[in-house]
């Protein structure tokens, strides 16, 4: 494990502190919980990005592909 110190803004230490008293849990484990919970939130908007992404330039391509299309059955007419 790695240790770090951290400054929390105070609203937010006091709500913490609050909350870790109700659920019976360590400061320590409900950051690493927080932070883990997070850390998939974020995983998932950079695939969510990704596939944004390649969502464009396939429908770019597509677009392109069925215009061929198009053209070539105006030229067997």
């Amino acid at each position: 494990m790695k240790t770090l110190s951290l400054k929390l803004d105070n609203s937010v230490f006091e709500e913490t502190e609050q909350l870790l008293d109700k659920i019976q849990k360590t400061r320590n484990r409900y950051i690493n919980e927080a932070l883990h919970y997070y850390n998939q939130i974020q995983k998932k908007k950079l695939i969510e990005q990704m596939l944004i992404q390649d969502s464009k330039l396939v429908s770019e391509e597509s677009i392109k592909v069925l215009h061929e299309f198009e053209n070539l059955e105006d030229y067997d007419s």
